[in-house]
């Protein structure tokens, strides 16, 4: 083909694809306006739709409001009728109330007249009797005074006479009563408290009193005795220094007395003096050595003792220090018995006791252990053993029950509870008990004779004889001055005098004795 066919062709080509493109165009166009009137009518059926919709709503809408106000219409009126129905209620409960207030004020106008009329009566009546009072009062003063010239006296003597009489009659009817109970009292609580302290005191045997306040110790020879003094002396200064005692070195054969009235220091300077005598070497410097040694074994030996009795008794949580003080009691001793051991005693005694009476056993064998702890320290601190052990006690954290204890345990204060009286009771029975305690034979006088004397200061005493080593004090009276009931009395205030004015171990008993004899001789 030519090129000018070529170029026909492509100008033939150019001129078709432009009246395609055109007509698309035009056909496009057509399409595109057909979808917007359908797009528009179908937009116009909607709309129309919508309006129709809610014109139903609408009605719809209006139809249910116009039911919900005929409902709450309903119910306003319903409950309406209900409040005009209690409103009528109340007002008839009014009604009846105002008639039934109107019937009671009648009645009490009626009593109020009536009370009136009464008032009247009383008062005639009233006056009456105030007439008949004075003559009662005219004829009792005209009595009187005949009565006063017939029986010789006043009408304020004839009182008292009779007064002093009742009283007299009051005092031996409230003897025979006080007699009556005492005797009922015994009978019941004598035979009772008897077994409870026999058994506890077959049960608690203990040895007799071996305790001194010196201590001996055993030489080898007398040459030993000279150098125990030294030369001018000086060894037994240095050892009376270091331990706080008195060495005796006198004609006794083989033996060297140590006198201190500290326990304790004697016990160290006893075990010091005999090692410087098994040793050989004694000297200052080697007294001093010793001594140390010495102390310390002790304050060993009084912990170890003072563990040892708790353990036997079976108490525990005792402070470190009371079981110390306790250990200390092992050197200390009163009236020649050993401290610990009857503080071990008492606590035996409580304890049982305690059992038979179905008390705490432990609590009060605790407070028997404990009631002398100031025993233990009073050659240090200042007052009186009770004071100081309830200090002591108080301060390591004792149960207030033991510290009732060991305060009225010698009746310095009044006893609070029940186990405190057992251990006072037991406290009284280890140291009254055969053999316990020692006594000077000038104390021992001493007191019997005060406690004759004090038995001899009472009006109608006859004769009175102190017995059985002081425990014991009998009375005869004088039967023509002193009754029976008298010498009921006589027995209590002898007692409560010797409680007051005498101070002993254990208790006294006191028997007044009247007897009135007839004798008439058959010739």
């Amino acid at each position: 083909m030519t090129p000018t066919g070529y170029l026909l062709l492509a100008i033939g080509a150019a001129g078709f694809g432009a009246a395609m493109l055109f007509l698309g165009f035009f056909l496009s166009k057509r399409i595109g306006e057909g979808k917007i009137l359908a797009a528009e009518r179908m937009a116009e059926r909607i709309v129309a739709e919508a309006q129709r919709e809610a014109e139903t709503l609408k009605r719809s809408a209006h139809l249910e409001a116009k039911e919900e106000a005929y409902r709450a219409k309903a119910a306003f009126e319903k409950e309406a009728q209900a409040k005009r129905q209690e409103i009528g209620q109340q007002e008839r409960r009014l009604v009846e109330r105002d008639g039934s207030i109107d019937r009671k004020a009648d009645l009490l106008r009626k009593k109020e007249g009536d009370i009136d009329l009464r008032e009247k009566d009383l008062g005639g009546k009233e006056r009456a009797l105030l007439a008949k009072d004075e003559r009662l009062t005219k004829l009792l003063e005209e009595e009187n005074a005949k009565l006063e010239h017939i029986a010789g006296m006043t009408q304020e003597q004839a009182r008292q006479f009779l007064l002093q009489n009742l009283e007299a009659q009051a005092r031996h009817d409230a003897a025979q009563i006080v007699k009556e109970i005492k005797d009922k009292a015994r009978e019941t609580a004598d035979r009772e408290a008897k077994e409870i302290v026999t058994q506890a005191i077959q049960r608690c045997a203990t040895d007799h009193t071996v305790e001194s306040t010196v201590s001996v110790v055993s030489l080898p020879s007398d040459e030993v005795k000279g150098r125990i003094i030294g030369r001018e002396g000086r060894n037994i200064r240095a050892f009376e220094a270091a331990t706080g005692v008195e060495v005796l070195i006198d004609d006794t054969p083989e033996a060297a007395i140590i006198s201190g009235f500290d326990p304790v220091r004697r016990e160290v300077a006893r075990l010091a003096l005999e090692r410087l005598v098994s040793d050989g070497r004694i000297q200052p410097s080697r007294i001093e050595e010793v001594v140390v040694k010495a102390r310390a074994e002790v304050e060993q030996s009084v912990r170890a003792a003072g563990e040892a009795i708790c353990l036997e008794m079976g108490i525990a949580g005792l402070h470190p220090e009371i079981v110390k003080l306790l250990g200390r009691m092992k050197y200390r001793s009163s009236y020649g018995q050993n401290i610990l051991q009857h503080s071990r005693e008492v606590a035996l005694l409580a304890g049982m006791m305690a059992g038979e009476l179905g008390m705490d056993t432990v609590i009060a064998k605790r407070a028997g252990l404990l009631h002398d702890l100031g025993k233990a320290a009073d050659q240090t601190m200042e007052g009186t053993h009770t004071e100081i052990g309830v200090e002591l006690a108080r301060k390591y954290g004792e149960p207030p029950v033991v510290l009732d204890a060991i305060a009225s345990h010698h009746d310095d204060v009044e006893a609070q509870s029940a186990i405190a009286v057992l251990v006072d009771a037991a406290d009284g029975i280890s140291g009254a008990r055969p053999g316990a305690r020692r006594e000077t034979l000038e104390a021992y006088i001493k007191r019997l004779e005060k406690l004759e004397e004090i038995a001899n200061s009472f009006k109608g005493v006859g004769k009175s004889y102190a017995i059985q080593a002081g425990r014991e004090i009998r009375i005869i009276v004088e039967p023509e001055k002193v009754t029976d009931m008298q010498s009921q009395e006589m027995a209590s205030e002898i007692a409560q005098k010797i409680e007051s004015q005498l101070e002993y171990p254990g208790q006294i008993k006191v028997t007044v004795i009247r007897e009135t004899r007839a004798v008439e001789y058959a010739k």
